[in-house]
């Protein structure tokens, strides 16, 4: 039996003992061990440049380019490599070649500054680490919530790899299928008052809400009144940016609340060409869905609307990118600001997927670049790397000092909360439908009741309790990977899924340099509503 009990923000974040957030001080700054080169010091090296290379610092955020013999005295200072990750394989760090001459006292100066050399042992700095993420994950617990609703866990199609194809195919689970009514709305209008509370904001405090609409398929036409009576009440409360992600069969009957001031961005899946897409994304007779999702996806462009279009890739269907990439410029889609097209990897998320036929990240993001090679269509199409790629670049072009700091994975860990139909909360949607990890309940009275241990178990998940991850360069960038996937993979959501993430960081943080030194224009269109 889970135990609920009214609802409470934690004081301190989910960390070891002994681990304050509170305070750095000087003295951990500045150690007091002999100079060596820092345990988060990233090296990228840059293809066809025998001269230089790149440095990347996890925690201080700094960028630099430097030649290979300052990166090679470096390395030469390190006291220990990185470790092993729990789950994959990370590629060999450069390697140390030739002499290692002591650079001048001003290169020295330089590199103490940005943080590559330090005083403080490995043990000192990984505190130090441990106590910087650590802060920076509570004030990311303490900032304003973000609301993904669930009208009804009901859908309209039978895709073979849906990690919810059980709810509409086992009799057991029927019972999940119904559709939120106004008085349930109601129920969960009122405990995101009490959330928002407990997150330390007043009643009439002005900022801009996030709603995203989530499923099942949570636009299907039966569902408009309890969407449109949400949007409405939402907006009477401030700002609120509405969002979907959604199959868009159904999307006409929501074409009057399609825009910027309402669903102003929706995710859409489309899985191939229309042949291969109607094998994939099928309604329960069988029959194929593509024409009427692209009759949508257009009725939503021409009233503004920004569109994501998600490309669910296995070794099956990655060779109609090129031709798919046609049918979007075909359909007047490319040539449009708010359309974005991306892939991501099928994982085996139920027993109708053969995990032989599947990608990891990695292994899509090098079909991807070759494809792109072969294909300059294709170069349209984006896959989550290329945010790597993005926000490298806007460093290097000056737009950013830094490429942010990734405590957690995802807002699974921080501040999303997800409401289903029946009043339950969880903190992420891959986890839904099933009330024994639900982290919370809205009880009729609107009042929110956790169960403390589910919440500081996803809460909980972040760079510093993971040892792994807290003694990894590549921490502040990933932030300890997928928890549902590391728990496929290990059987725990406390362990890291890192897919190849050391290859990716290196390859496209490389490409970003090469593009900004070449002057070379970003064609990268990084929009996204989700990456999971």
């Amino acid at each position: 039996m889970i135990r609920l009990e009214p609802f409470e923000l934690p004081s301190a974040p989910f960390m070891p003992p002994g681990l304050s957030p509170l305070k750095v001080t000087k003295a951990e700054l500045e150690g007091r061990s002999a100079l060596r080169a820092s345990s988060y010091t990233i090296y990228v090296d840059l293809p066809g440049n025998a001269d230089d290379m790149l440095l990347v610092h996890a925690y201080t955020g700094a960028y630099d380019r430097v030649s290979k013999r300052v990166a090679t005295y470096l390395r030469s200072m390190e006291s220990r490599h990185a470790p092993n990750p729990l789950y994959g394989t990370w590629t060999p760090e450069p390697t140390i070649e030739g002499q290692v001459p002591l650079p001048s006292d001003e290169t020295l100066a330089i590199l103490r500054e940005r943080g590559y050399l330090v005083t403080l042992t490995p043990e000192e700095e990984e505190t130090l680490f441990a106590k910087l993420s650590a802060r920076r994950h509570l004030a990311h617990l303490r900032s304003a919530p973000s609301y993904i609703v669930m009208p009804t866990y009901q859908c309209n199609l039978r895709c073979p790899y849906c990690f919810q194809d059980h709810m509409r195919t086992d009799p057991r689970y029927s019972h999940l299928l119904r559709v939120m009514d106004r008085a349930m709305a109601d129920r969960l209008l009122a405990g995101m008052r009490t959330i928002e509370a407990a997150h330390g904001l007043a009643a009439d405090a002005e900022l801009s809400r996030g709603l995203t609409f989530f499923g099942g398929e949570p636009l299907l036409a039966r569902s408009r009144p309890t969407v449109q009576y949400l949007m409405e009440q939402m907006r009477t409360r401030g700002k609120v940016r509405v969002s979907a992600i959604t199959n868009a069969t159904e999307l006409d009957a929501y074409e009057d609340l399609l825009g910027p001031e309402n669903i102003a961005s929706i995710q859409v899946t489309l899985d191939g060409v229309p042949q291969e897409h109607d094998r994939r994304r099928i309604y329960p007779d069988g029959s194929g869905s593509f024409e009427r999702i692209a009759n949508n996806i257009t009725l939503a462009l021409e009233r503004g609307v920004v569109v994501s279009v998600r490309m669910n890739i296995d070794r099956n269907n990655i060779s109609q990118l090129p031709a798919l990439a046609e049918v979007f410029a075909a359909r007047g889609w490319t040539g449009r600001s708010q359309f974005s097209p991306y892939v991501a990897p099928i994982h085996a998320g139920n027993a109708s997927v053969d995990a032989r036929s599947t990608f990891t990240s990695w292994q899509l993001a090098q079909a991807m670049e070759e494809l792109r090679r072969q294909h300059p269509g294709v170069g349209r199409i984006g896959f989550a790397d290329d945010s790597l790629q993005f926000k490298a670049r806007q460093i290097f072009d000056q737009k950013a000092q830094s490429a942010g700091f990734s405590t957690a994975f995802c807002g699974a860990h921080t501040t999303m909360y997800v409401l289903d139909a029946f009043g339950d909360i969880y903190a992420c949607w891959e986890r839904t439908g099933d009330p024994r990890v639900r982290i919370g309940h809205i009880a009729e009275s609107g009042e929110v009741l956790m169960s403390r241990a589910h919440l500081h178990a996803w809460r909980g998940r972040n760079v510093v309790s993971n040892p792994v991850c807290r003694k990894c360069r590549y921490a502040t960038s990933c932030g300890g990977g997928c928890a549902v996937l590391a728990e496929g993979a290990t059987g725990t959501l406390y362990k890291n899924f890192c897919d190849g993430y050391a290859q990716r960081f290196r390859a496209k943080v490389a490409q970003a340099y090469l593009e900004h030194a070449s002057g070379k224009e970003s064609g990268l269109n990084v929009s996204r509503l989700c990456e999971a």
